[in-house]
């Protein structure tokens, strides 16, 4: 919407400041007039102007919007900050499998293409890292690890949860797990609780590396 009200915006204010449309403007209303060429040429180099004005402004407006989008509601951390009750910006879902056996490895990339296709996820690849809470982030996928990588012991896939997304999106994973284990977090900034002491688990109660975070 600010990118179509900027356009506009441009549209209309540039004759103002254009000096070949104030000349032509002001020019006495005679039988004599700016040969067709010159005309030309200035309305030409208007509108590459223009162009090059709007261009400007929209990659401005876009970088505002992307640095918005990384830095409001960060926490602020203070010490005792995790001792209390920090809010909580998104959660992860990750399912949890067993890299070694293909069967498992299988079937667990056939339940994220399942959970992708029921919530319309499948041109929202996570752009965030793991560890960002990325307040007000859409939810999306991240990729698959089939080796044990970051804090997890074992093969696995996670996926970004608004909170206001929490709770269909989880009950339809815990529908569906099969035989594999779900591992659900907070996303507050204090990465140590939200692995260990805020979590939850539904099968198997996989040990996490906390050693992989910054300590409290």
């Amino acid at each position: 919407m600010c990118c179509s009200h900027g356009s506009l915006l441009l549209f209309f204010l540039f004759p103002l400041y254009n000096p070949f449309y104030q000349s032509h403007k002001n020019r006495p209303n005679t039988s004599v007039t700016r040969p067709y060429i010159s005309v030309i040429r200035a309305d030409m180099f208007s509108l590459v102007l223009f162009v090059s004005l709007q261009t400007i402004l929209l990659a401005h407006v876009h970088d505002f919007d992307r640095h918005l989008l990384n830095t409001v509601h960060k926490p602020t951390f203070y010490e005792g900050y995790c001792d209390g009750d920090p809010a909580v910006y998104s959660y992860h879902i990750h399912l949890l499998f067993w890299g070694n056996n293909r069967d498992h490895v299988n079937s667990a990339l056939e339940l994220r293409k399942q959970f992708i296709e029921k919530f319309n996820l499948q041109d929202k690849k996570c752009d965030i890292s793991p560890a960002d809470p990325a307040p007000g982030h859409e939810m999306c996928a991240f990729g698959v690890d089939l080796a044990p990588a970051g804090p997890f012991t074992t093969a696995q896939y996670a996926f970004f949860i608004p909170p206001d997304r929490l709770q269909e999106t989880s009950m339809w994973m815990l529908q569906h797990r099969g035989v594999h284990d779900v591992f659900i977090h907070p996303n507050s900034g204090c990465a140590v609780y939200d692995h260990t002491k805020w979590n939850t688990f539904a099968g198997d109660k996989w040990p996490v590396d906390v050693s992989v975070f910054p300590p409290l």
